[in-house]
């Protein structure tokens, strides 16, 4: 039975910390030119609208947004069940010689990301693929690290961590439930 979540960021700090992710991506890019922000479904898609809003404030550039749904791409979808339920993928746009930048929610083990760059793959090759995380939580299985990190934070491999956006949840926050071990 799992015990009340701790929150890691409440939704004032997870705003400080997707501006300051915003200015990254700006800056790892050299500016907007050519930028294009992909979200994977479901919460990275989200996060990649906010850090876009956030551009456009601050630099008055509307950058393109996209979204990928890497459910077919996974490398675990025998595993998903008969009847994978798979969320739209949106890139309107030609990827050849664009600076990608893959937002996602959290970091784990690295094979949504794996995955997700499979997907981009099908649509272009970009000039650079860089990828923006809001946490990373480490345990990694896979060679794959973030260029834009909001939060970096150790978690036992049993525990969970849940990023909470109030277009899906009703409010903003990261929160971390941890679960007891089996006791045999």
């Amino acid at each position: 039975m799992p015990n009340t979540p701790t929150t890691i960021l409440d939704a004032r700090a997870m705003d400080r910390t997707l501006r300051r992710m915003a200015e990254e991506v700006v800056e790892l890019n050299d500016g907007t030119d050519d930028l294009i922000l992909v979200g994977i479904q479901r919460r990275g898609v989200q996060l990649a609208e906010r850090l876009a809003h956030t551009i456009k404030e601050r630099d008055g550039v509307d950058v393109p947004r996209g979204a990928l749904d890497i459910t077919l791409y996974r490398d675990d979808l025998q595993t998903v069940g008969p009847r994978p339920v798979v969320g739209p993928t949106d890139l309107p746009w030609n990827l050849e010689g664009k600076r990608v930048v893959i937002v996602d929610d959290v970091l784990y083990t690295g094979r949504t990301v794996r995955a997700a760059l499979d997907e981009l793959a099908d649509f272009g090759r970009p000039a650079r693929i860089a990828l923006a995380v809001l946490v990373d939580r480490g345990g990694r299985e896979l060679p794959i690290h973030a260029d834009v990190v909001g939060k970096r934070i150790a978690v036992a491999a049993r525990d969970r961590v849940d990023v909470l956006v109030r277009e899906l949840d009703g409010r903003d926050a990261v929160v971390v439930v941890r679960r007891e071990e089996a006791h045999e």
